[in-house]
């Protein structure tokens, strides 16, 4: 059935995506690769690292109505390729689409990275006793990121026809999705997108007419960014207070209701339909090695055009900025910093930024991370101290006080970070300050912690010259 579906799918008319596209692109890769490895008069260490040969084309995105171009619901979902040989997708079987998923190298698009066929494998194979869920994370509250917004908004089918197949491929029941409770719009969007996917048959009772029962259903959130934690949202979405639960068990196991779950990002469930119809070779031809595919890459701060755009991974942050914001604001010289995978990764400099690949190992190279891949740019006019402390302020409102290193220590750095803003510190209370934040780090239930500390590791290790000198003017009374 599978190659039936291979070869269907080659001759889709020009408005789909081709499979036979994404085959011819990934051998111009290898052959783009190979001409590199012989270029001995090119900086080869650089060369050698990455695969990335840009120009991702139109035909080659996943989110095609990712600016609203086209209708959001189903009748221009299925103009768009959506809901396309789902029911033979769908019969390919749980592992076939594992298999698949696992072949194409995607992982987590919500921030941890972590090996999305992977993950899925994961839940139990001849579970008869009890249902399982697909709990779908969309309640994207880390500062600066905005994807999953506009996956909601615009292409909600995507989502739903996604929790579909990756639902069939984890054996679950029923798919949940927690979004945000401010995003009452994108909400509305949903709503009646599910609707007319159970008018259709597409979802319910014979799903698409596989034989297979599969429902969806949507849960508000009450606006707590400690519910993005897996295990704060399933808490949540029992109707308890979201606060993260200790692992083991891991949700596999005992998750939503005490039975086996998965929870995975809205991009992470979106794509996997078009994985399934263009071959995961397509997908993984994208990219470099264990960093593959296109991504939504969300660009806000001081940049000429602030945008949300699907573009290849390992595309580097320099190209990123210019070719789709208009560059910085007051030109690529006048750059302070970038936070490059929303608020809590530490912030790169300015010459970090001349040469890093947004992909999840050259980022985790920098000290940085891929995290949401929520771009917010800094320019010289920013007071970059101040920045990072409304960052610790935030940490602290949001910290759900179960952790004792969370719960006092996120206090105690943002008491740190406000006297550093005005310079009322000294300057021994800056390595007092990096310790604090290790001491947070690590020791907690969930990783709010890490997202509290690491950007002010980042300041510290970035900017340590820039604090210190505040600090020093303070005390000569040059500093008001």
């Amino acid at each position: 059935v599978g190659e039936d579906l291979r070869a269907s799918l080659a001759i889709m008319a020009s408005s789909l995506l081709s499979a036979s596209a994404g085959a011819v692109r990934t051998a111009s890769r290898r052959t783009a690769s190979a001409a590199a490895a012989n270029a001995p008069l090119m900086c080869a260490s650089f060369v050698q690292r990455r695969s990335y040969t840009g120009g991702l084309t139109d035909k080659d995105r996943i989110f095609t109505n990712l600016y609203c171009d086209g209708s959001q619901f189903l009748d221009g979902a299925k103009k768009r390729g959506d809901w396309y040989k789902t029911k033979e997708i769908v019969q390919l079987g749980p592992e076939r689409i594992i298999a698949d998923i696992k072949a194409s190298g995607l992982r987590g698009r919500g921030g941890a990275g972590f090996p999305s066929g992977l993950k899925w494998s994961f839940m139990p194979k001849n579970n008869k006793t009890s249902p399982q869920y697909l709990v779908v994370n969309a309640d994207e509250s880390e500062p600066g990121t905005c994807k999953d917004r506009e996956i909601m908004r615009h292409d909600p089918h995507k989502l739903i026809e996604g929790c579909l197949v990756a639902g069939v491929s984890m054996r679950a029941n029923a798919a949940y999705i927690y979004i945000r409770g401010e995003f009452v719009y994108e909400a509305v969007v949903l709503e009646r997108a599910i609707k007319e996917a159970y008018d259709a048959g597409l979802i319910g009772k014979n799903a698409c007419g596989t034989g297979i029962d599969f429902d969806v259903y949507l849960h508000r959130g009450g606006g707590a960014y400690i519910c993005g934690e897996e295990t704060g949202l399933i808490e949540s979405l029992e109707g308890k207070p979201g606060k993260p639960r200790l692992k083991p068990p891991f949700p596999a196991n005992a998750g939503l209701y005490g039975c086996p779950t998965t929870v995975a990002n809205v991009e992470t469930v979106s794509v996997a339909p078009t994985i399934m119809r263009r071959g995961p070779e397509w997908f993984a031809g994208f990219g470099r090695k264990n960093n593959s595919g296109t991504k939504l890459f969300c660009i806000s701060g001081h940049v000429n055009n602030p945008i949300t755009v699907e573009e290849e991974m390992s595309i580097p942050l320099k190209e990123l900025i210019q070719k789709h914001c208009k560059d910085v604001v007051g030109g690529w010289d006048n750059l302070l910093g970038i936070i490059p995978g929303g608020s809590s990764v530490p912030v790169l400099t300015k010459e970090q930024c001349e040469t890093v690949l947004m992909d999840f190992d050259d980022l985790k190279n920098a000290r940085s991370g891929l995290g949401t891949a929520a771009v917010t740019v800094f320019n010289k006019q920013t007071d970059i101290v101040k920045a990072i402390a409304r960052l610790s302020k935030f940490y602290e409102h949001e910290s759900c006080g179960q952790c004792t290193p969370c719960r006092e220590g996120t206090g105690w750095m943002r008491k740190i970070m406000d006297r550093l803003v005005t310079g009322d510190a000294e300057i021994k209370e800056i390595d007092m300050l990096e310790e604090l934040s290790m001491q947070i780090e690590g020791h907690t239930i969930c990783a709010l912690g890490d997202a509290a500390a690491w950007p002010v590791q980042g300041l510290i290790r970035a900017f340590r010259p820039e604090i210190e000198m505040r600090i020093m003017k303070k005390q000569q009374g040059k500093l008001v």
